[in-house]
């Protein structure tokens, strides 16, 4: 069976440095579902390594929690860590390790007090603010983007290593790089402060001859 590009991305992010000020064992690598760029998340997950992460994004379908079901079953086998994205009602129906919050929710202090008796708990960040409001909320771990140019049309302006590793510094936090990550942009993370990286349908394979 061949290696998938996830697999061999999530195995390079192992050698990052990044170190988490945290008790809790971050993974270094996050697989985020998106059922537009990934129909079928099942067949990644099955081919994570062991140690990495999976931030389910249900966005709201009927289905969420029969598809929910199912994929953690996958990830038990797999013994990768499951978040729920934006969702924490979610999460408890699928007995999830964690959730993952949007920028724009991330910065309620109670309610994340709240969450972080049952869940880990990360939140996507932007920009220095959004570091800042995350850390000050009682956020775990930060995914920062876009930390290289990405084909997601939801992605903005890339911010580049040094502003990412400048935010990494800043939060304290675990920082994960989310956003054009793949197996050549990684090698420009090492001893930036990442943890771990984040991809939702990229890491295309790269030819070696080119980089």
């Amino acid at each position: 069976m061949s290696i998938s590009p996830l697999y061999e991305l999530a195995r390079a992010a192992r050698g990052l440095g990044g170190r988490p000020r945290t008790g809790k064992r971050w993974p270094h690598f996050l697989y985020f579902t998106d059922p537009q760029r990934a129909p079928n998340p099942e067949l990644i997950i099955a081919t994570l390594p062991r140690g990495c992460g999976v931030v389910y994004r249900a966005f709201g379908v009927r289905s969420a929690v029969r598809k929910g079901r199912d994929l953690i079953r996958i990830a038990r086998r797999r013994g990768l860590t499951f978040f729920v994205g934006a969702d924490s009602r979610l999460a408890a129906q699928l007995g999830a390790d964690g959730v993952h919050l949007p920028e724009r929710t991330a910065g309620r202090r109670g309610h994340n007090l709240s969450l972080k008796r049952r869940f880990w708990l990360s939140a996507a960040a932007h920009d220095e603010p959004a570091v800042r409001r995350a850390r000050a909320a009682g956020i775990e771990a930060v995914v920062i983007s876009p930390v290289f140019p990405s084909a997601s049309p939801s992605a903005g302006r890339a911010m580049g290593v040094f502003t990412f590793a400048r935010l990494a510094r800043l939060t304290v936090l675990p920082a994960y790089a989310l956003g054009g990550v793949n197996q050549r942009t990684i090698r420009r993370l090492k001893g930036a402060g990442a943890v771990g990286v984040a991809a939702v349908s990229g890491a295309a394979r790269v030819d070696p001859s080119k980089t």
